[in-house]
């Protein structure tokens, strides 16, 4: 099976994406579509044994459409930004020329009779205007609804070319065979016009809900100096390789990700992690491709190049999230599948009960008829959760939150539960000696977590090295998940562990058993010391807390939600912990293995949340029905997270819920204004208030409604940018 995306150019409306995506469903092969009007592609998953590119193209051009595969360098935004400026300087053009047509048919069809000025050869004068806006500025909606009627469906262009054809024909037998009846010229340009204005409107909006990730985009230069043979020559971006040493001076953008080989520097790292305040890098830290120098000279060595640099995959994360459809959008698709359908079926129910019925005037069950059809907006409603999922998304990325879909951030608003790790989320993740019982046993203990690589090994390597203690060789070194380490050094065999370690080997812990305990209840971490028989002693670690954990926390109660801390700790540390950032409900003594499970327990009362490192915590992760990882982009809380936390601040956390109810309301908002806009316009357009009022519709203001509503929601979906978070 092979995923890919698709690039698709000629989508007018949320029907247009229902037709294709329903051909590529009964195309042989493909077992998975995700067709997006929003974002002018497909995502499929095909078997390339039964299908192959050329045949799905094939399937999408019978369609109507046009179709380009991308390959995984390809950036889909950055085609998608060209394809939408395109169509926008289309829709201007022909909105242009409508233009130039229109007003003069208005103003002799409309404006000139109620004033009482007679034009002589008016009708032949509205036919010459009225011709090019039909069916040169009009073609595409011809070819849209050919399209659609081949593949046995319906979309927006049928309803347009319904509408206008209806009153153009209609008037052109009334001028040309002299009949006494009104003609509507006029009508069907200014309607003409009206479409072309909403789509050129539209096409401006769209492309704002993307301006994220065009700034990400903008973010990598084109060129980077290279060492080369002693000398330092520029070269474009795509050339450079790993290994290559890049020069970087004040001013320059990061090129690619890679380790500070010599010199120094402040870095603005906030497009991409969403943190203001530079960062200062020496010789040994890592740089992010993106990423601006503020002042220094620095050169590094690449690490990562291409589509596999931080930004590369952060602008790929944004866009898969940004072509994904949350669960609310498969109500509107349902709708949408029948909208149009229907819409032709209650414009003739409209002609036939006015002029059937009622016995009213051909002229006047005509325009009722034709009111309806163009009244009706599908694209409203096709737009209300996809450009609300891209401007959410893009706030997130601002933010230094990543959101890998809109499904993600749909269920983040139903979160009931979260659970925070404790090691490098809760705390910083850098531990200290504080407490141990003598040198010796640092020494020894330093011997043995040279081979290992737990966060609290690190914590004793370094006193020790401070300290200038001696660290000999260990062998038969093994490691005890969640329990501790064995090793032998020289002739002799150690432990070094919990309490779960020393009870497994029978070990007597009474000698320091009541110092252990003050220790934890301090909050810190114990560990045991011995031989195959013996107590040699304890060393205590403790880790502090970050900053932001406590506020945070506070944060997330006052959001309704219930917090948890999960940890490998025993119950008299963690809960010490715990105590400190207010959390009352504590998972202590957990194998990392086991985190997953109380993750599914939860579960059983609702939506749960995990934040974890992403590193040792991607089972609990994967688990809950929301990971966030913490990480500052690591390639593990890449993969494993549902939501990415670029600047490693628990701040974040409630952030990233603010902005999905945020996001999610938004949503709920469209589709109410979209159906509510339907439900209310279609029957005022039918004519119902007309018995009563006396009033009836004109179809240049349902035109100019319906062009209008598309805007309106892209619109409304932008007004996101304004709600803090």
């Amino acid at each position: 099976m092979k995923k890919t995306k698709i690039q698709i150019s000629g989508m007018h409306c949320a029907s247009c994406e229902n037709i294709l995506d329903r051909a590529l469903r009964k195309t042989e092969g493909i077992k998975e579509v995700n067709v997006s009007f929003a974002n002018s592609n497909a995502v499929i998953n095909y078997d390339e044994k039964k299908a192959s590119e050329s045949n799905i193209l094939k399937v999408i051009e019978k369609s109507g459409y046009k179709g380009k595969f991308l390959d995984s360098k390809q950036s889909s935004s950055k085609i998608q930004n060209k394809q939408l400026q395109e169509e926008k300087n289309n829709y201007k053009r022909l909105f242009y020329i409508g233009l130039i047509f229109a007003i003069p048919a208005f103003l002799i069809g409309m404006v000139l009779p109620m004033l009482g000025i007679e034009v002589p050869y008016m009708g032949y004068i509205l036919w010459f205007l009225a011709t090019p806006v039909q069916f040169y500025v009009g073609w595409q909606f011809y070819l849209g609804a050919y399209h659609a009627l081949k593949n046995k469906n319906a979309n927006m262009d049928t309803l347009i070319v319904l509408g206008t054809t209806t009153a153009y024909l209609f008037s052109t037998i009334v001028v040309f065979f002299g009949l006494n009846q009104s003609q509507y010229f006029e009508t069907s340009a200014i309607l003409i016009t009206l479409v072309m204005m909403g789509k050129y409107l539209e096409a401006l909006a769209k492309g704002k809900t993307s301006e994220a990730i065009k700034k990400l985009i903008q973010l990598s230069p084109k060129n980077a100096t290279i060492i080369q043979n002693g000398k330092e020559i520029k070269i474009p971006v795509d050339e450079i390789q790993v290994n290559h040493t890049i020069v970087i001076k004040p001013g320059e953008k990061i090129a690619v990700d890679g380790i500070i080989i010599e010199g120094s520097s402040s870095i603005d790292e906030s497009m991409v992690t969403g943190e203001s305040i530079p960062v200062e890098k020496k010789k040994g830290d890592t740089v992010i491709s993106g990423t601006i120098n503020k002042q220094g000279y620095f050169k590094f060595k690449a690490t990562k190049v291409g589509e596999n640099t931080t930004l590369a995959r952060i602008i790929k994360l944004i866009e898969d999230a940004q072509s994904s459809k949350a669960n609310i959008q498969r109500v509107a698709d349902v709708i949408s599948s029948y909208f149009v359908p229907t819409v032709i079926i209650i414009s003739a129910i409209t002609f036939f009960v006015w002029y059937v019925l009622l016995g009213l005037t051909l002229s006047f069950s005509m325009i009722a008829a034709v009111a309806v059809l163009v009244i009706a907006c599908p694209c409203a409603l096709g737009l209300a959760t996809p450009t609300a999922i891209m401007v959410g998304t893009g706030i997130g990325a601002e933010n230094g939150i990543l959101i890998r879909g809109g499904e993600a951030l749909e269920t983040a608003h139903k979160i009931k539960s979260i659970i925070f790790d404790k090691t490098g989320t809760i705390t910083k993740g850098i531990p200290e000696v504080t407490n141990v019982t003598n040198e010796k046993v640092l020494e020894i203990a330093a011997c043995l977590e040279m081979g290992s690589e737990h966060p609290l090994a690190d914590a004793i390597t370094k006193s020790a090295r401070t300290k200038k203690l001696k660290i000999e060789k260990v062998t038969n070194f093994k490691s005890i998940t969640g329990h501790g380490i064995i090793g032998k050094i020289k002739t002799k065999s150690y432990l070094l562990g919990n309490r779960k370690l020393m009870a497994k080997e029978k070990i007597n812990l009474n000698q320091y058993e009541s110092e252990a305990k003050q220790l934890e209840e301090e909050g810190k971490t114990v560990m045991f010391l011995a031989t195959n028989k013996e107590l040699l002693g304890i060393i205590a670690v403790a880790d502090t807390l970050k900053e932001s954990s406590i506020e945070a926390v506070t944060k997330l109660k006052k959001l309704g939600l219930e917090v948890y801390m999960i940890t490998g700790d025993n119950e008299r540390t963690a809960r010490a912990i715990a105590k400190k950032v207010g959390i009352e409900n504590v998972f202590s003594d957990v194998l990392p293995e086991d985190k997953a499970n109380y993750v599914k327990k939860l579960q059983k009362q609702g939506k749960v949340a995990m934040v974890g490192d992403g590193i040792n915590d991607a089972p609990a992760l994967a688990q809950a029905d929301i990971g966030i990882a913490m990480g500052s982009g690591t390639d593990v809380a890449m993969e494993t997270g549902s939501i990415v936390l670029m600047k490693n601040d628990l701040l974040d956390v409630p952030k990233a819920i603010a902005l999905s109810k945020n996001t999610i309301g938004k949503i709920k908002q469209n589709m109410f204004w979209a159906l509510i806009y339907n439900v209310i316009g279609i029957p005022i357009a039918a004519g119902i208030l007309y018995p009563y009022t006396g009033w009836l519709l004109s179809p240049i203001i349902a035109g100019g409604a319906m062009a209008l509503s598309s805007v309106s929601v892209v619109s409304n979906s932008l007004l996101l940018k304004f709600k803090k978070l």
